[in-house]
């Protein structure tokens, strides 16, 4: 089993949706990250170097959500995947992105979207 670093409950505001009203006036979104990679250079080291900075981590996907609006949290996923695997000691990802407040005319807790990606193989 993989060396597993996560990030949950990552809150960032985004103006993401199909609709006017969420691009308008925003909303926040909560990310659930989990990524994959060996993290024994940096147990033996007790380097910050040697690892994926969770710090910078965060701060890259909050440039995401916090940026340029996109319709679908399917593509905002994707966006933030590519963040997460930009580390190339990062051998997968899991992103899950939840829209407490989606607009949906009936009571429920969340809505989210899960994607998993790996590294290509050479």
């Amino acid at each position: 089993m993989p060396d597993l670093i996560t990030l949950t409950g990552l809150r960032v505001r985004g103006h993401h949706g199909v609709f006017e009203h969420e691009r308008r006036d925003g909303q926040d979104f909560v990310l659930d990250v989990v990524l994959e990679l060996d993290t024994g250079p940096a147990a033996r080291s007790d380097d910050v170097r040697d690892t994926v900075h969770y710090g910078e981590l965060a701060e890259g996907l909050a440039a995401v959500v916090g940026g340029e609006p996109v319709n679908l949290i399917e593509t905002l996923v994707a966006r933030l995947l590519d963040v997460c695997l930009a580390d190339g000691r990062v051998d997968a990802a899991t992103v899950t992105v939840h829209k407490p407040h989606a607009p949906i005319p009936l009571t429920f807790d969340d809505v989210s979207v899960t994607r998993r990606r790996e590294r290509p193989h050479a």
